[in-house]
């Protein structure tokens, strides 16, 4: 028995992890295959990859910066340089883009070092018995944690422990919001000297040059699509059986760019459903000290993977005073 199984690997449950695991044992669960939660990366082959999720980190806190800082100076994230268009024209206050080194997820990789993980690891439901809490997995498996953490979605944190959380934080204003990413190579490089492109339009939100991420040499041209929220929330029910809303992507890109249809050799769409809640709630976590659960997420505070990471430091500052 451990004393915390955390139940997902991106940034929130990473982080939480990391903290703890200085104190206590700590088991990771994620449903997917690896760690990253939505900073995950997509490898296409041998060493080119798709960060498809989470597209760079803009901090703005004093103590994220930092975070990153000393994460920079250990070569794990870099600064992602080149020209980055924005036909939105939006001011920012502070807009240098941290990558990871190898991928978006090696921030979470970091944090889960020496951190005991398991993946394809579904949680079905979860269980308290008074003194330790019961995990049951979809492989009918069972594990038993002292304390259990959740880093979920609003609507599957709903799902899962909707009994055994206080009703205070169902009543919270949180609205998930969907993105879907479609991944693209081409067979014949081509130079464009722009990292990123930020759209004004209603259907294709964002797009990612791959390449000038300097992680890998390659005589394919690699991109990263992302829909707005609006044509997300049209199509995210049905984009796997309709080919239409990838086309629809695929289309706006190559006639903005001027890549070739005939030139795409790998393609593939990924959908978030419950990608992010712009709106801070009252709370930053949850901690209830006498069932022994808690709750960070990057939805308690904001959109952004500094969310993620402020909710579950939160969290640590909770179960430090117990």
């Amino acid at each position: 028995m451990v004393d915390f199984c955390i139940i997902g690997s991106g940034v929130a449950g990473s982080t939480i992890s990391k903290i703890l695991s200085k104190k206590y044992s700590v088991l990771v669960l994620d449903k997917a295959r690896g760690p990253g939660g939505r900073s995950s990366n997509k490898r296409f082959q041998k060493n080119l990859s798709f960060d498809h999720g989470v597209q760079y980190i803009s901090p703005k806190s004093k103590r994220f910066k930092k975070f990153l800082e000393n994460l920079r100076r250990r070569n794990i994230v870099k600064i992602w340089d080149g020209d980055h268009l924005d036909f939105t024209f939006e001011k920012k206050e502070f807009n240098r883009k941290y990558i990871g080194r190898l991928g978006n997820n090696d921030i979470c990789k970091y944090n889960l070092k020496n951190i005991n993980q398991s993946y394809q690891s579904t949680v079905k439901s979860i269980k308290f018995n008074k003194f330790f809490w019961e995990i049951k997995l979809d492989n009918e498996k069972y594990l038993q944690s002292k304390s259990i953490i959740l880093t979920c979605p609003f609507p599957q944190l709903k799902k899962l422990a909707f009994k055994f959380l206080n009703k205070k934080i169902f009543n919270l204003k949180i609205s998930m919001h969907p993105n879907i990413t479609t991944m693209l190579a081409f067979k014949n490089k081509k130079e464009i000297p722009v990292s990123s492109i930020k759209f004004k339009d209603d259907l294709l939100g964002w797009a990612a040059n791959e390449n000038s991420k300097k992680r890998f040499k390659s005589t394919l041209s690699l991109w990263t699509l992302q829909s707005t929220v609006k044509w997300a929330k049209k199509t995210i029910n049905n984009y796997k059986k309709n080919r239409k809303v990838e086309n629809a992507m695929i289309s706006k890109f190559l006639s903005s760019t001027g890549f070739k249809k005939n030139t795409i050799i790998f393609k593939k769409t990924h959908g978030w459903k419950y990608s992010y809640n712009y709106q801070q709630t009252l709370m930053k976590s949850y901690w209830d000290k006498n069932k022994r659960i808690g709750v960070c997420a990057d939805w308690f505070i904001g959109p952004k993977v500094e969310s993620a990471w402020l909710s579950a430091n939160d969290l640590a500052k909770k179960i430090k005073k117990i």
